[in-house]
Formats: C-alpha cells, sequence, structure tokens
C-alpha cells in the first residue's frame, strides 16, 4: 500500500445513523445493516424527475428484497422487476399489484409462465424457445423479448461478466430477432447492457442499437433499456443521473417522432437506488499484528455481508472504525477485517487504511444497501444480520 493510500478514506455518515448505533450499541453487539431512508428517496427521486415524460421506472428487487426498503420505494413512486417467483411474491406481499411488476428471467417454465400470466405481470422472454412455448400457453397474449445486440455494438465487459455478445447466455441473437420480426404480439423489447457502467455515450451507443431493432415491430409501445447504472468507488464520481436522463430523453423524444407513436421508457435501476443509503456495522473482537499488517477480527462474517465473498477482485466497500460517538480518521495502517469462521477467504475487506484498533471497537462499512443483505448466504451457519432503517 503506497503512502497515500496510507491515508484514511473519509466516511460521510449521516447524523442519524451514527447516533442510533451509539444508541443500539449500549444493548446489542450483533452485527448489523443500518439503512437511511431520505437517501434512498434521494435516489429514487433523480429517476423519476428524469424528464421523459412516458416512463415507467422498475426498482431490481435483487439489490435488496427487504419489506421496509421494498415499502420505501414503493411509496417513492418507483415500481418493481423481479426475476423469481420468489421475489415476485415478496413485492406483492409489499403492496405491488401484478400491472406494476415486470419480470425477465431465462430458462421459464411452464408453470413460472402460468403464475406471471394469471397475476397480471409484464413478462420479458428469453429466447426463440420460450417464445413458442408461451404462445402454445397464452396464444393471443402480447409479451416482450429480451434482446442481445452484441453484434451491432463492442461490448463492455464488466465485473459480474458478459451480458452481450456471443459469449453470453442471455437473449435473442439479432438473426433470432429477425426470425419473430412483424409478429404482432411482440409489444417491448428489453435490454440489459451490463453492471456498474459508468460510461453515458456506452448507453446511448446501446439504445441506438436497440431503435433500430424496435422498427421490425409494428405493435411495438415499450422499450425496456435495463440498468447496470455504475456506483461511485474510490476511483470514480457518482453516476450522472441527470446528465443520463437528458440525454436519454432526447433520444427517446426523437426516435418516437419518427417511428410516428409515443413509446414508453422502462429503466429497471437495482444497485444505485440503495447503495449509499446502507452501512453494516459490527464490532471489533480481536486484532492481531502480521509484520506490516493488522488484522482485524469482528463479531461477523463475510457470507453476512457477501459482497466480497462474491467479488474478491472487485467489491469496494469504504472502511472506517469507530470508537464510542466517533469515526477515527488520521493517518493508517495496512488492515484487513476478517470474519469469525475458520473459513479462510472470510474477509469483509483487505488491505485498506485503519487506525490502530482495539477490542471493543466497531467496523463500518459503507455502500452496503444493495447486493449484501439480499445476498446472505447460509453457507457457513451464520444467521442473517438485523436490518434497521432511521
Amino acid at each position: 500500500m503506497s503512502d497515500k493510500n496510507r491515508m484514511i478514506q473519509k466516511m460521510e455518515i449521516p447524523n442519524s445513523v451514527l447516533d442510533f448505533l451509539v444508541s443500539r450499541s449500549a444493548e446489542s453487539s450483533a452485527p448489523c445493516y443500518v439503512y437511511d431512508i431520505s437517501r434512498i428517496e434521494r435516489n429514487c427521486r433523480q429517476f423519476l424527475e428524469i424528464p421523459y415524460e412516458n416512463k415507467s421506472i422498475h426498482f431490481a428487487t435483487m439489490a435488496n428484497i427487504n419489506p421496509e426498503f421494498l415499502g420505501i420505494v414503493r411509496r417513492s413512486g418507483i415500481l418493481a422487476f423481479v426475476n423469481s417467483l420468489e421475489h415476485l411474491r415478496k413485492v406483492m406481499a409489499a403492496g405491488y399489484p401484478g400491472k406494476d411488476v415486470v419480470f425477465t428471467a431465462s430458462a421459464m417454465d411452464d408453470d413460472a409462465m402460468s403464475f406471471v400470466r394469471e397475476h397480471d405481470v409484464r413478462v420479458y422472454l428469453d429466447s426463440p424457445s420460450q417464445l413458442a412455448r408461451w404462445r402454445r400457453l397464452f396464444p393471443e397474449s402480447p409479451v416482450g423479448i429480451r434482446c442481445n445486440i452484441g453484434d451491432k455494438i463492442e461490448p463492455k465487459v464488466t465485473h459480474a461478466g458478459v451480458f452481450l455478445g456471443h459469449l453470453s447466455r442471455l437473449g435473442f441473437t439479432l438473426s433470432e430477432i429477425e426470425e419473430v420480426a412483424g409478429d404482432p404480439l411482440v409489444t417491448a423489447l428489453h435490454l440489459y447492457a451490463g453492471t456498474d457502467i459508468q460510461d453515458v455515450d456506452y448507453f446511448m451507443e446501446c439504445y441506438r442499437a436497440m431503435w433500430d431493432l424496435a422498427r421490425l415491430f409494428p405493435k411495438l409501445d415499450c422499450l425496456n433499456l435495463g440498468g447496470g447504472f455504475s456506483v461511485s468507488d474510490k476511483e470514480s464520481a457518482p453516476f450522472r443521473v441527470d446528465l443520463y436522463g437528458e440525454r436519454v430523453t432526447r433520444l427517446m423524444e426523437k426516435q418516437s417522432q419518427a417511428l410516428g407513436r409515443d413509446i414508453q421508457l422502462m429503466l429497471e435501476p437495482g444497485r444505485i437506488i440503495g447503495c449509499d443509503a446502507g452501512y453494516f456495522f459490527c464490532k471489533i473482537t480481536d486484532v492481531k499484528v502480521r509484520r506490516d499488517c493488522q488484522f482485524v477480527g469482528v463479531n461477523a462474517s463475510s457470507t453476512q455481508f457477501p459482497r466480497p465473498l462474491l467479488y474478491p477482485d472487485s467489491a469496494f466497500h469504504p472502511v472506517a472504525l469507530q470508537r464510542g460517538s466517533r469515526i477515527l480518521s488520521g493517518e493508517g495502517i495496512t488492515s484487513s477485517v476478517y470474519g469469525c469462521s475458520t473459513y479462510s477467504r472470510d474477509f469483509l475487506a483487505r488491505d485498506v487504511a485503519l487506525p490502530p484498533a482495539e477490542i471493543g471497537d466497531w467496523i463500518v462499512l459503507g455502500e452496503a444497501g444493495s447486493y449484501c443483505a439480499s445476498a446472505h448466504t447460509r453457507f457457513l451457519g451464520f444467521p442473517p444480520a438485523e436490518e434497521i432503517f432511521v
């Protein structure tokens, strides 16, 4: 770690979150997630304020399926996107009617298709064989299809994998789309450009390619342009939703006019809605010094805070050390935060700058509001951490 990186990164923690933890720590030392409700609401507003009028914004619930989180999002005016029947049932239990939900998945069976059709959910299918099965089950029912436009652009490779092009398993290829061109029951097209994309130009390039396909379907009324919006990390600034909104609005207005009808814009923001609103807190229970590294043991496991376990080479979460009511700052020493199992990869953070730690201090991990609690695994036998909203 360079001298520059030895400086402790400052983490902005809302007073409401910090005050809550201080009061809670007097009663409980159990690890927990704490969410700032106002930030979730702010992130929802950014997408609702996109100027294009005929739009529908659907939160990608894989990022956070907590019922209280869903309630905040729903009351803010954001609808839901799911990719499993379990999540569909959970969003309906949270108050979403089926008509406010988008369902996109691969390899759906007849039971799944029947369930979503019965509940009036908007569906996007993943392959020609899926479309043939849908027609057999519901011969007069409109449906959408997921498009793989990888042959029309140079796909970006992102840390979560490949979503476009011949290496991707997802969606109809261009030749498969052309085979169903003109189908009056294909009324919507779906795209997912990738994950954690910062480049607005790349989004627009993908969207223009989608408009070329839109002209193939005479009854098309919706373009679902997915999500994949970047969350700021140690090397990038926050994603400019305002700039993105201006550009996607201009594109939608221009192309709708050229097509001669008003096409609905559908978006599926996921991680960006809750990421910076969540914090994971765990208590320091051991400290070891190994040569020039401080190993900080905590009363939690990476199975409770699993993004570093799932993305060991790319997951970034700012880390802070709390002592009493203070977040400690100043010069740091190279540190790794490890969990309380014997699994060799049970690390919550590696090679970060922290002050000298003491047993009884707290570790705070930021940007923990998405793909953290929802990705809990029972692998090592630790229960889900409590989730609290303030």
